[in-house]
């Protein structure tokens, strides 16, 4: 059987690097910077109040407490204020330019809060309470390196420095095709001999989170000619805009009605079985279709199957191609929390729940690849490699964290 990092590099080279786009800041949430980003403008732009206030020399509070008139008031946006002369105080507000001549502010609680003249109860030293022009990023610095994941706080700071729009690089493209006649809808009736189907709206959900752009064609039917009919017409509509994935699961073990297995023998896609447990049949290649080649990864059609396939192969190989710094989920070492068994030369990936406090793992189901509700309640992968056959709780395996 095929190792299982020797199919991961194999899915992994399927899929070339993303072109670069430009998207609004809107658009942006989630997306990996293609260039670096530097600020035409310092932050603060101005140097400005960090309190409400006033606005004061502090050299004029030598002697407290003191009164001042006040000879301006100074809300946020202003862009007019007048200098502030020995002796005085300006009324200021958070954000507020500070006054030409000033060089602190006076919190409003250490004064009376006077409109005309204000008595001041507490000295200030020059400086407090201002945000200096610059202290926080200086004009032509880089605040956003190439390859930066852009999360919210990533967005608010390419808004601040006046940044509308960013490269980034495009979300892969995703074809999911969910093949099966026992396949029914979710939210119909079911027949005897058939199922609702889940694989397709599960990948179709692992693409979208590990950040590509998924479409989603149910149901194919068990027939080598309708399949192909299905791929090539859907393939078609996206010659303007082509898809870089075709993503299927189901129809690649052994037996017979093994429609993905046999539509794409011969076209560019081979089969092998990885040694794996759950998840080992696969499919990988270029398919060759009426508008060309595209790659095509086949997973296998119980559901735990196709999920843990796609954590294992797919969704590493999707996010390194959009540009992601961390394209594996993150990992961790952890004490089983009760004993394990595994199949001798395969690598299995069972569904745990693990307690970081602790510092445990516990499996959550068996390995059998249909216990769906199982893997809905779990956390984690844990991962026994090929040569282990039994762990007793309390030793430690590689944990691979579901939610990061």
């Amino acid at each position: 059987m095929r190792p299982v990092a020797e199919h991961a590099a194999a899915v992994a080279a399927l899929l070339a690097p993303q072109p670069v786009e430009t998207v609004e800041l809107a658009a942006a949430l989630g997306r990996v910077l293609a260039e670096d980003l530097a600020s035409p403008v310092p932050l603060p732009p101005f140097s400005n109040s960090a309190m409400d206030g006033y606005a004061v020399r502090a050299a004029d509070l030598d002697a407290v407490p003191v009164e001042l008139p006040v000879a301006a008031d100074v809300p946020a946006g202003r862009t007019d204020g007048p200098p502030l002369q020995p002796g005085t105080a300006h009324r200021i507000m958070t954000g507020a330019p500070l006054p030409e001549g000033a060089d602190a502010v006076v919190q409003v609680e250490w004064t009376d809060a006077g409109t005309e003249r204000v008595r001041i109860d507490r000295a200030v030293a020059e400086g407090q309470n201002v945000r200096r022009a610059g202290e926080d990023v200086t004009e032509g610095r880089v605040v956003l390196g190439a390859g930066t994941l852009l999360g919210p706080a990533q967005l608010g700071l390419a808004a601040a420095v006046g940044a509308g729009a960013l490269p980034v690089r495009r979300r892969p493209r995703v074809l999911v095709l969910s093949t099966g006649s026992e396949l029914v809808a979710p939210g119909e009736p079911l027949r005897h001999g058939q199922i609702h189907e889940s694989n397709g709206p599960m990948l179709t959900a692992a693409v979208t989170d590990a950040g590509g752009s998924a479409e989603l064609l149910r149901f194919v039917p068990d027939d080598v000619a309708a399949f192909t009919r299905t791929l090539d017409d859907a393939l078609a509509a996206h010659a303007d805009d082509p898809v870089d994935l075709v993503l299927t699961s189901g129809g690649v073990s052994a037996g017979a009605y093994e429609v993905v297995k046999d539509a794409f023998t011969g076209r560019g896609v081979e089969f092998s079985k990885v040694a794996m447990q759950p998840g080992m049949p696969q499919g990988l290649g270029r398919h060759r279709g009426p508008t060309g080649e595209v790659a095509v990864v086949t997973l296998p059609g119980n559901p735990v199957s196709s999920l843990v396939s796609f954590e294992v192969f797919v969704r590493p190989a999707l996010r390194a191609a959009a540009g992601h710094p961390q394209a594996a989920r993150p990992r961790v070492r952890a004490r089983l929390a009760e004993p394990l068994d595994s199949p001798a030369g395969r690598r299995q990936f069972r569904r745990g729940s693990v307690d970081a406090v602790a510092g445990t793992v516990t499996p959550v189901g068996g390995p059998g690849s249909h216990l769906l509700a199982a893997l809905a309640r779990a956390d984690c992968l844990i991962v026994v490699d090929e040569e282990t056959t039994h762990l007793e709780a309390g030793e430690t395996v590689e944990v691979w964290l579901l939610d990061g």
